[in-house]
């Protein structure tokens, strides 16, 4: 016997091949951009949400995290995990998927897959921190690290603030040609390049992807020039990071959530109180941004709740009217909600 639920049973599901449908009838830089203006705009409000560091579960070989916030209308999390080793194996290093809810009742509104979510909204809000940030005029960028993060990034840059060359690095030139061959339409000026060194010459944003769970120093100090804006995406957890400790000292670090960077990003190379202002706070201005044109800007990014609600509140609101979900039924709907177990005991 099958019961026929109500419509408050069913939530919309969007699959990876629908999220890719997605994106492409969006346009891939087009979503990117619109994810950066609902970030932007989050964050403009972000006194009204809850927020506290990702709850993580750590092992020898990685992390699994869940990132939960509320704006006190809706309710959002994210599953992800971070596993390094997963690349050896053919598999991916970050996968996701998440859950907006109505806090009026806690039903779920939507169950999306995340993991080209999370890159896209990743790329949407480097390009939000340079768009605060960067020089005026800045439009060359280093790209080091040429992983699954990396295109990404290069048209989220475009998209937001006109970047027009990136230069590659990454350890395994195959990596790099990878990222090369995938952007070779996107309208960007292309420069492969043999070391970090060669790539941050003549950048002026460098943004770094990588993804080895060690405290690595991708960049040193002798490397980056005054006036840079640099995007540290990489060190999202305890024990990584990507920069010398001495470039994070002479730059003016900015990072979304401080108790969590503190703990996970480039910041935890540093004591307790280094310097470091919140980045809703120069896009509210609330605090100042860059304050020279020879000043060094660090984004010490590791990921935040916040932009994971924007990502999927603008994705709720793309599906509308289209094809690109299905309906899953998800929420037990008993006639009498008292009658959980005569619902069970008819269904058969």
């Amino acid at each position: 016997m099958t019961l026929k639920a109500s419509p408050l049973a069913f939530v919309p599901f969007v699959s990876v091949d629908n999220m890719m449908r997605l994106v492409h009838h969006v346009g891939i830089a087009q979503f990117m951009a619109d994810l950066a203006t609902e970030i932007e705009a989050d964050f403009a409000r972000w006194e009204l949400f809850d927020k506290t560091p990702r709850l993580a579960s750590h092992s020898d070989v990685g992390v699994i995290e869940l990132m939960p916030t509320s704006d006190g209308v809706q309710y959002a999390f994210k599953y992800v995990n971070g596993h390094p080793k997963n690349m050896q194996e053919g598999l991916q290093t970050v996968t996701a998927f998440g859950v907006l809810a109505d806090v009026d009742t806690g039903y779920p509104k939507l169950f999306s897959e995340m993991t080209v979510l999370t890159a896209l909204r990743t790329a949407a809000m480097s390009a939000v921190a340079t768009k605060h940030l960067a020089n005026p005029g800045a439009n060359t960028m280093a790209m080091i690290g040429n992983g699954a993060q990396s295109e990404f990034q290069c048209i989220a840059q475009k998209a937001v603030n006109g970047v027009d060359t990136v230069r590659l690095y990454d350890v395994d030139p195959a990596a790099t040609a990878k990222c090369a061959a995938n952007l070779a339409d996107a309208g960007l000026t292309i420069v492969r390049c043999d070391t970090p060194e060669d790539a941050i010459e003549g950048a002026d944003i460098i943004t770094t992807a990588t993804a080895d769970k060690n405290m690595q120093t991708i960049l040193t100090d002798n490397m980056v020039g005054n006036g840079v804006h640099i995007n540290a995406i990489g060190g999202d957890c305890p024990g990584k990071t990507e920069l010398h400790g001495d470039i994070v000292a002479r730059s003016s670090v900015f990072a979304e959530y401080l108790p969590q960077t503190r703990v996970e990003g480039e910041l935890q190379q540093m004591d307790d109180d280094h310097p470091a202002t919140e980045l809703w706070q120069v896009i509210t201005g609330a605090a100042k941004g860059r304050q020279s044109q020879p000043e060094i800007t660090l984004f010490d990014g590791v990921g935040f709740a916040i932009e994971d609600f924007s990502a999927l509140r603008y994705v709720h609101q793309k599906i509308q009217d289209t094809p690109f979900y299905i309906d899953i039924d998800l929420i037990a709907d008993p006639d009498d909600p008292r009658d959980l177990f005569g619902m069970l005991k008819r269904a058969h």
